[in-house]
Order: structure tokens, then sequence, then C-alpha cells
């Protein structure tokens, strides 16, 4: 299969998913904001898989309007979390429970602000924009040899390539996780999640045998995801905690306590070792 056909096969499946939890989305349904973000960042992955041989006028305006919706589902998403987190903390710890009232009123106004984003000339004109250009956008029709030879790549060969090319990076940033603060693991957890997203993308366009060392790969970096996943909604709990503490709501809640932090920082560690170690 050559580069282009992949890319756009990808990048329309997972537009497709964003589209498809849109409404329930806009109706407030936590479970399908979460599939909408997920299906949001395999797009941009794939976006940034394929950079060279998309590259055009229009890829960094897709780009940058996919930014802004991330940002946008990610600030609700963020209080969804955080409310869980609160929700369950408080059937062991009722005298926190006056501080859920002022989360669960801060995220139902996320969500309705985001409701209106959804059904804004914004949202539609970035849907059919994002669409058009993914089968038709000025990157598939260059006509000089170079960008002809980059879609007519066979994915195998450039697939390969490039998950090399981000699993050594990762593997290198990871030697540094415990001397890590909140920012700097972010954008290790973001890394990881690229090179996850992109595997998980493109494993059904492999045969088992071709793509088998990325599938053994995929079960430390999911390992890895967790833990900094768990890691970074502890941090974004804390920080929204102190912005409800600057309008005058107390949560005496540790969204993270040190202990879990070490072990999940020794969990993530433990997984990056052993994808260091696959042949």
């Amino acid at each position: 299969m050559a580069c282009d056909t992949a890319f756009r096969i990808v990048a329309r499946r997972h537009l497709d998913a964003l589209i498809a939890n849109q409404e329930a989305t806009s109706n407030g349904d936590p479970t399908a904001l979460h599939q909408m973000r997920v299906a949001l960042t395999h797009l941009r992955t794939a976006i940034l898989f394929f950079s060279p041989m998309v590259e055009d006028a229009i890829r960094d305006e897709v780009r940058d309007e996919l930014k802004w919706l991330n940002g946008e589902l990610g600030t609700v998403r963020d209080l969804d979390v955080a409310v869980d987190r609160i929700k369950a903390l408080n059937k062991k710890r009722p005298q926190i429970l006056p501080a859920v009232g002022a989360w669960n009123e801060k995220r139902n106004d996320g969500h309705r602000t985001l409701s209106r984003m959804l059904n804004s000339v914004r949202y539609r004109w970035l849907v059919d924009q994002t669409s058009g250009w993914i089968e038709n956008g000025p990157w598939s029709t260059k006509r000089d040899k170079h960008a002809e030879a980059e879609r007519a790549k066979p994915i195998g060969v450039y697939t390969t390539d490039k998950l090399l090319e981000w699993e050594k990076a990762l593997i290198e940033r990871s030697r540094k996780l415990c001397k890590m603060g909140t920012k700097k693991r972010h954008r290790l957890r973001l890394l990881n999640k690229k090179l996850t997203y992109s595997i998980d993308s493109f494993e059904d366009l492999f045969e088992d045998k071709k793509f088998a060392k990325q599938k053994a790969a995929l079960k430390q970096l999911r390992r890895a995801q967790r833990s900094l996943g768990e890691l970074n909604d502890g941090a974004r709990g804390e920080a929204l905690a102190e912005e409800l503490k600057r309008g005058g709501v107390q949560t005496e809640v540790r969204f993270l306590k040190k202990n879990r932090e070490k072990r999940l920082l020794k969990k993530t560690a433990e997984a990056y070792c052993k994808l260091n170690k696959l042949k």
C-alpha cells in the first residue's frame, strides 16, 4: 500500500470517529467527549506522522484549528476526570461534600460552553475543511518528483523507519524520567501517546509477522501510558483545585499522593526498560 492511500484510510477513520461522537458530546455525555478527544488525538498524530508528505498551504491551517479543538475538549475532559475523582473520595470523606457542588457547577458550565462550540460555524467549517483536505488537498496533487515519490513510497518501509525514530526519541527522553517536572513529564507522555496511537492506527494494515515487534512494543507503551496518564490527571486536578481556591472554593483533596506518584513513576520506568530490550 502506498503512503497516500494509508494516510487517507487512517485519517478518514479517525475523522469519522470524531464526527460520530459530536452529538452525544454536545448533550453532555462524558464518555463521548473522551472518545471524541481520543479520535482527535489519533487524527492529529496521523497528520504529524505523515508530515513531510502532507505539507501544503492548507495543512498548517487545519493543524492549528485541530489544536484549538483539542484545547476546548481537553478543558472539559479535565473537569470530568477531577469530579469523578472527588466523588470517589467523597464516599470515604463526607466532609468534602460542599466542594462537589462547586466542581459540578464548573463542569456543567464547561459542557454548556463546549456544546455551543460544537454547534458553531467554526466547528462545522473545521470538519468540512479537514475532510476535503484529507481526500484532495494540495499535498495530493504536487507534481514534483520528490512529492510523487513520497506519496508512492510503500507504507511498510516508511512506517518502520518513522516508528523506530520516535521510539528512539522516547527511550532517550525516558532516561531522565525521575528528574522530570510536571511539564517535561507531560511532554514525555505526549510522545508516548503519539507512538502508541501510530502503532494502533497501522496495526490492521500489515501482516502479523511484519508488525510483531511493534505489537510487542505496544504492550509496554500502554503500560507507560496508563501510569503517565494518572500522573497527568493528578497534576491537572491540583491545578484546577488551585484555580477554584482563588475563587473561594476549598477542596480538601489530594489528587495524587506522594507514595502513589512514586509507584507510578516506577511502573513507567519498568515499562520503558522492557521496551528498550525488545528486538
